[in-house]
């Protein structure tokens, strides 16, 4: 897989300002002082943050001149010291941890881990752009910087430069880093499109299981069961039972008359039948 241009930026400019800020830290050159009345013209001399030297020309030259005036008991000499020294071990650090995320030994770069070491990368620079501001800022005053009074003249010396622009390399390579967490939401994106997640309802559903209603007989439904039936079974009853009516009986005897004329006109006939009289 292609490196992307981002982090293939963030890597060449990070390296670049780790070493100028090395530079920064170590060489004396962060203030020049010039003019002095008891000394040749073309004396110069330089002051750091861990050493002062004196220049006259370019065969003769001394350091580790001594410090009469307190410079480098000064506040903000003391903390551009802490400063630089923690960015440049954070710079390290946000160097390997890019190394690991664009390629290393992987063939697809982890967005996560770069973007991680570009954060790391952007603090650094931001600790190494903080003690040069401040240093240039009290530059002149010579309370909080102790130098000769006048007419010694001071100016930025050629370490405030590299270090100024070497914390700006290491915003920009960080910034270029930090881009790769885009990349990261990009590919969760795409994990959600690939595999979308159950929603869930707001609403709480009751579910109501409400009894099976009794099935009615049906002359229909009958019919077409007694036309599966054999033909030999019993048939089917068709419709509903309706009751029967109760029989009727009459408490008086209608016959009594016809018996009583019967016997007397036949008295050896036994017959019951209502008619054997008339016929």
């Amino acid at each position: 897989m292609r490196t992307p241009a981002a982090m293939t930026l963030g890597l060449v400019l990070a390296p670049c300002g780790l070493l100028l800020c090395l530079v920064c830290t170590l060489t004396p050159g962060w203030r020049q002082k010039t003019g002095f009345l008891d000394q040749p013209v073309n004396v110069l001399v330089t002051q750091g943050l861990w050493d002062t030297c004196r220049e006259q020309s370019s065969s003769d030259s001394q350091c580790g001149v001594r410090d009469e005036l307190g410079y480098y008991t000064a506040e903000p000499v003391q903390a551009a010291r802490a400063l630089t020294i923690t960015g440049l071990a954070t710079s390290a650090v946000g160097l390997l941890m890019a190394s690991l995320g664009v390629r290393c030994w992987h063939q697809k770069p982890r967005a996560w881990l770069a973007g991680a070491s570009g954060l790391v990368l952007f603090t650094a620079g931001l600790l190494g752009l903080v003690p040069v501001a401040w240093y240039c800022h009290v530059l002149q005053n010579r309370t909080v910087l102790p130098a000769e009074a006048s007419p010694v003249q001071l100016r930025v010396g050629y370490s405030v430069v590299l270090g100024f622009l070497g914390s700006c390399l290491l915003l920009v390579g960080g910034f270029s880093l930090a881009l790769s967490f885009a990349r990261v939401c990009e590919e969760r994106a795409h994990r959600r499109k690939a595999y979308p997640s159950p929603r869930r309802s707001t609403v709480n559903t009751v579910q109501i299981q409400w009894p099976a209603a009794l099935a009615t007989p049906s002359i229909l439904s009958q019919r077409s069961q007694g036309r599966l039936q054999p033909q030999g079974g019993p048939k089917p009853r068709v419709g509903f039972r309706m009751p029967r009516p109760a029989a009727y009986t009459n408490p008086e005897d209608v016959l009594k008359g016809e018996r009583s004329s019967s016997s007397s006109a036949h008295p050896s006939s036994s017959t019951t039948l209502p008619c054997d009289s008339d016929l």
